[in-house]
């Protein structure tokens, strides 16, 4: 089967008129494979270290340009790997499932499924579970744990090592002209190395300034490092609807995503079969799975907010937890007392956890019980390695309501609860904003640092400007880009559906490509020692007319070549000196090539002529 077979595939579903649930299994076929355009998967090993390999991804470049493939950080997983069969019925493989072993973890009896986790979806309702054996490990009391508490305690995981090499690109030293590069850049005092080290990065885990979220259930990940010192990341979002869905299409949504740069996935289904495609996401993801418990939770009860309560969430937390999630959403910040600060909003509350939490809190005019359990739920994550994504239920949902007392005073209330999180041993990052309008995005990086003591920063844009339904992917671009130089860690993207409906596999790739666009033109503002080399080489290639060059090492090469071929429908055209745009007598960087040559040319003149003068200026030469 073609790649092209093997997406029409994976997407017939995604792509067709909506339908009832599809309930069958995933199969072999069902997930796009293969390599991205022009690159190839290769695996590094960090001195010292050659039991541990980290994928990167090589792009090949024309002979005539005399360079080395060029390497870049890879998302993708085994997925873009010829070598690899893939089978999402029995998983991925598990790289951390030795370094686990070798730690002070139990092995735990699962807790038992029920009815109502997969929505008492019943019979032909309800999705497969994941054949994919699955252990559940426990953490034990007094004994670390999370990669937080292994960093306090002056120990280098593996899972450190791993992201250093990773950040790294598998380079043993500094890149060239390294020190240049970062200083040419703005990092607004983050401590960004010329080099990442190991040690590094248990010192920037241990400040809390950097997580690694990687449950101890999730033994396929890839590990990743979120953190303003570090290459700045880009989740995507995926999940089934109450209206439709099946494992092979939330898989494919995964597999997708990190095709085309998603560092990290959050799995924010509704309806039924929760649980059952959760497993099949998990044993399937090589990157990071994110979630909010606050929605399967209510999905237990109905859907009815006044029937929620801590029982039912804990159960959920434990439930997420054994299956392998990486990192929770929690919008213990929304309290009862800011509640009222919304009320003079143009858009109110408009986060889901945010609304869910202030209505049950105004139902029986009473605190939050994610507030008042806030320490429960820290021992509860920590047994798991589970990260805090501290949830902004109070964001600002229009630049109207950017930067009111609503949205401030949850941010305070994040950074007490991000004291309690750590002293508990766990990881934790801060979710922000929202919309805000550029003039006032500075201000929320500056009193997150603050407020905050600096823990990670994880925003959904900013959309800068309200103005532009179905441009919502550009409006927030902008103002991620703005904060992803000021210091965010990571940025949640936005598709073009945003505001809309619920986006498609197109959308997907488009959210997730403007997010790797802006996040890249963070690294490049900050200094990023490594965020360069890819201009350089794609400037260089464009400046040769290498097109199948820079075609490969865009970030999305079958689009960009197929914008040129469409335009050249000559075949001889499609490696000409020129495009469409310019043709071939105005091409800029042809008549700078010709002004080269003839530069070129004179000096070549210019240094017969001085030779000339030194032999005395005659035309006759004495012979000896």
């Amino acid at each position: 089967m073609t790649q092209t077979d093997t997406l029409k595939t994976a997407t017939q579903a995604v792509t067709g008129n909506p339908k009832p649930a599809n309930t069958a299994a995933p199969a072999p076929g069902q997930v796009t494979t293969g390599p991205i355009r022009g690159s190839r998967k290769v695996y590094s090993s960090p001195e010292a270290h050659p039991d541990i390999r980290v994928p990167f991804r090589e792009i090949m470049l024309d002979p005539s340009a005399n360079e080395p493939p060029l390497r870049v950080y890879d998302t993708s997983g085994p997925y873009t790997d010829d070598a690899e069969q893939i089978d999402v019925r029995t998983g991925l493989p598990k790289p951390r499932a030795a370094w686990l072993a070798k730690r002070n973890l139990v092995q735990a009896t699962p807790r038992a499924v029920k009815p109502e986790d997969n929505g008492n979806a019943q019979g032909e309702q309800l999705v497969a579970p994941c054949p994919a054996s699955h252990t559940v490990l426990q953490g034990q009391a007094g004994k670390p744990v999370t990669q937080y508490e292994f960093a306090k305690a002056g120990i280098i995981t593996e899972e450190m090592i791993y992201v250093a090499h990773r950040e790294n690109l598998g380079r043993q030293k500094a890149a060239d002209d390294a020190a240049a590069r970062l200083a040419d850049g703005n990092s607004f005092d983050a401590a960004i190395p010329t080099f990442v080290t190991p040690e590094f990065v248990r010192d920037e885990i241990a400040r809390g300034r950097a997580i690694i979220p990687a449950n101890i259930n999730h033994p396929e990940l890839e590990p990743v490092i979120i953190g303003r010192n570090f290459l700045v990341k880009v989740n995507a979002n995926i999940g089934n609807s109450a209206v439709t869905s099946s494992a092979a299409e939330e898989v494919e949504k995964l597999v997708w995503s990190i095709r085309w740069g998603a560092d990290t996935v959050m799995d924010l289904s509704t309806g039924r079969n929760i649980h059952n495609i959760r497993d099949w996401i998990l044993r399937n993801a090589p990157t990071p799975i994110g979630t909010v418990p606050l929605y399967q939770a209510l999905e237990k009860v109905g859907g009815e907010v006044s029937k929620l309560s801590w029982e039912v969430f804990r159960d959920t937390l434990i439930e997420q937890a054994e299956q392998g999630v990486d990192y929770f959403t929690i919008h213990a910040g929304v309290r009862l007392q800011h509640v009222p600060l919304t009320a003079n909003r143009v858009t109110g509350i408009v986060s889901r956890g945010g609304s869910i939490m202030a209505s049950w809190c105004l139902n029986g005019h009473r605190e939050s019980f994610l507030y008042e359990h806030f320490e429960e739920i820290c021992d509860i994550m920590r047994t798991y390695d589970v990260s805090f994504s501290l949830g902004d239920g109070l964001r600002p949902g229009s630049i109207a309501d950017a930067n009111d007392a609503a949205q401030f005073a949850e941010l305070e209330t994040l950074g007490e609860l991000t004291q309690i999180a750590w002293a508990k041993g766990c990881q934790v990052m801060i979710e922000g904003p929202g919309h805000v309008p550029m003039h006032k995005i500075k201000e929320n990086m500056d009193k997150q640092l603050r407020d905050c003591g600096e823990a990670p920063f994880y925003t959904l844009g900013p959309l800068t400007t309200d103005i532009a339904p179905g441009y919502d992917h550009i409006t927030s671009a902008i103002g991620a880009a703005m904060i992803g130089w000021f210091g965010t860690a990571m940025l949640c993207y936005v598709t073009p559906k945003e505001h809309l409906g619920l986006p498609d596999r197109n959308d997907v790739k488009t959210g997730v490509i403007t997010y790797r666009i802006a996040a890249h033109a963070a690294d490049l503002a900050k200094g990023h020692p490594a965020a360069k080399l890819r201009d350089d080489a794609l400037s260089r290639a464009r400046f040769s007319f290498r097109w199948q060059d820079q075609f490969n090492l865009s970030l999305d090469p079958d689009t960009a070549c197929a914008y040129h071929d469409e335009t050249m429908p000559k075949e001889a055209h499609k490696a000409a000196h020129f495009c469409s745009m310019c043709g071939p007598k105005f091409c800029s960087m042809r008549i700078s090539q010709d002004l080269k040559e003839e530069a070129a040319r004179m000096a070549g003149i210019e240094q017969k002529n001085e030779e000339f003068r030194k032999a005395g200026g005659t035309v006759y030469v004495p012979a000896e």
